[in-house]
């Protein structure tokens, strides 16, 4: 879903209801990128260096890694009606986890997003990401959430984000950030590696 106010909308399935064959996990993702091909009436200004990010607008109770990705609108094309298509994603955030009774667990209650100080100025897509890791000990279960607000950074940033990936492509079903169990005793966080390129800081 595309959005020009930074609210992370989740996907829900109804209680009671037959629950389908899930569109937010692999092999079934409708899209990875922004969620729906609707689109915002307008594009927020930002100023590189600056901190931005998406808010959640219920708890988010399954407990994973929050990443944020950027992707410079191509020439000739808008942030309004340009869906992202093509190796143009950098990762500008990753959330790390820490260690509750012996298993990791993620602060997810916002994404920030600081658009790094040496982001070119031009139109970009910012996307948010929550993967869900509850059920990620098996293939195919961790699940994404995801949506995407259009902004136009301002400055003289000369940068070169990277690495680029795009979506689909940027991670696979058994990567090990997203094939692993959460639950299993863990003393040391830092062995898990959120899923997805490096984080380009800029």
């Amino acid at each position: 879903m595309k959005i020009l106010i930074c609210v992370l909308t989740l996907a829900v399935v109804a209680q009671g209801a037959p629950a389908p064959e899930p569109h937010y996990a692999f092999p079934n993702i409708i899209d990875i990128r922004c969620n729906n091909k609707n689109f915002a009436k307008g594009t927020t200004t930002i100023a590189a260096g600056s901190m931005t990010g998406f808010q959640a607008d219920q708890a988010i109770f399954y407990s994973g890694p929050a990443l944020a990705y950027m992707a410079k609108v191509p020439a000739g094309k808008t942030a309004a009606t340009w869906g992202g298509s093509g190796q143009v994603w950098f990762k500008i955030y990753e959330e790390k986890p820490t260690v509750s009774n012996n298993a990791l667990s993620w602060p997810s209650y916002k994404i920030p997003s600081k658009i790094p100080v040496a982001t070119p100025s031009g139109e970009y897509l910012l996307r948010a990401e929550h993967t869900a890791m509850h059920l990620a000990n098996q293939l195919n279960g961790a699940q994404f959430y995801v949506s995407c607000a259009q902004i136009t950074v301002t400055g003289s940033g000369a940068g070169t984000p990277g690495p680029l990936v795009s979506f689909f492509g940027a991670c696979k079903n058994a990567d090990p950030g997203i094939k692993y169990n959460i639950n299993a005793p863990v003393k040391n966080p830092t062995n898990y590696v959120p899923p997805g390129p490096p984080v380009w800081t800029g």
